[in-house]
C-alpha cells in the first residue's frame, strides 16, 4: 500500500496526483493500455469523476440522497426498496451500509475505469467516518476512490481534523456496535490527540501491486507481489 498527505491541500489534489501515478505507471511499464477480465482503460486519460449519487443514479436507477436526511440519517428501508426495485437482492437483517455496498459491488464498480479512469467522489457521510462533510452539503463527505478497468486501486479523504467531531463518530460507532454485537471498544485517546494537532490535509491509500498488476498486464496480483508468499510443499515433494 503505498499512502501520501498533502498538508494544506484539498482532496482534489488528490485526484490529480492519482491521474499522474496512473500515467507514470504506464509509461514505465511501456503500457499503451491497462487491461483486466476484457476491459480495457486508458491510463493517460484524464480521469472521469463522478459522485456516488450520479453512479447509483446511472448504474442502478436508485435516488441514494433521498435516502439520508439533512442531518445524516439513513433511511434503511427507502434504501431497500430501490435495491429491490433495480434487482439486488436484499436480506432482512441488511444494514443500510449493507445495501449500499452490495449496490455498489454488484452494479457501480464494473462499470468503472472503463475506458478511462473513474473517480468515485461524494461518499455518504455515513461511509467515510474519516472524512471531514463536503461543505454545504452534510450528506457526503470529501471520499473518493479511484478505478480503472473495473479494479478499485485508491481510497482518498479530505482528512477530518476536527478532533470533537471525530469522536462524536467514534463513540456513534461502539454505540452501534454495543447494540449488533453486545461489545465495544475503548476510544483512542492518543489518536484523538493527534487529530487536534493536524493542519488541514487530505490523505490517499493506493493499492500498489494492483496498480503494478495493471500496468504489466498480469493476469494475478500474486505475479506480481515484490515479496511472494512462499506455499507450503506438495504432498510427496
Amino acid at each position: 500500500m503505498l499512502e501520501w498527505y498533502r498538508a494544506k491541500q484539498p482532496y482534489q489534489t488528490l485526484m490529480d496526483d492519482c491521474a499522474a501515478l496512473l500515467a507514470l505507471a504506464a509509461e514505465v511499464a511501456g503500457a499503451k493500455a491497462f487491461a483486466f477480465r476484457g476491459k480495457a482503460c486508458d491510463p493517460f486519460a484524464a480521469p472521469e469523476r463522478i459522485t456516488v449519487a450520479e453512479a447509483f443514479a446511472r448504474f442502478a436507477d436508485i435516488g441514494l440522497l433521498a435516502t439520508i436526511s439533512a442531518s445524516g440519517v439513513a433511511d434503511r428501508d427507502h434504501l431497500a426498496n430501490q435495491a429491490r426495485a433495480a434487482g439486488v437482492r436484499i436480506a432482512e437483517d441488511d444494514s443500510w451500509s449493507d445495501i449500499f455496498s452490495r449496490v455498489i459491488v454488484e452494479r457501480i464498480e464494473p462499470n468503472l475505469g472503463i475506458g478511462a479512469p473513474t473517480i468515485l467522489y461524494e461518499y455518504p457521510i455515513g461511509e467515510a467516518a474519516l472524512a471531514q462533510p463536503v461543505a454545504g452539503q452534510p450528506r457526503v463527505a470529501e471520499r473518493f476512490e479511484l478505478y480503472a478497468c473495473g479494479v478499485e486501486l485508491a481510497n482518498c479523504f479530505g482528512e477530518l481534523t476536527d478532533a470533537a467531531e471525530q469522536r462524536r463518530c467514534f463513540e456513534e460507532d461502539m454505540a452501534l456496535k454495543q447494540r449488533l454485537y453486545g461489545e465495544r471498544y475503548p476510544i483512542d485517546e492518543d489518536f484523538l490527540a493527534a487529530v487536534a494537532q493536524m493542519p488541514p490535509a487530505s490523505g490517499a491509500a493506493l493499492g500498489f501491486d494492483r496498480l503494478v498488476m495493471l500496468a504489466t498486464g498480469a493476469a494475478r496480483i500474486d505475479d506480481v507481489l515484490w515479496t511472494p508468499v512462499a506455499l507450503p510443499p506438495s504432498p510427496g515433494a
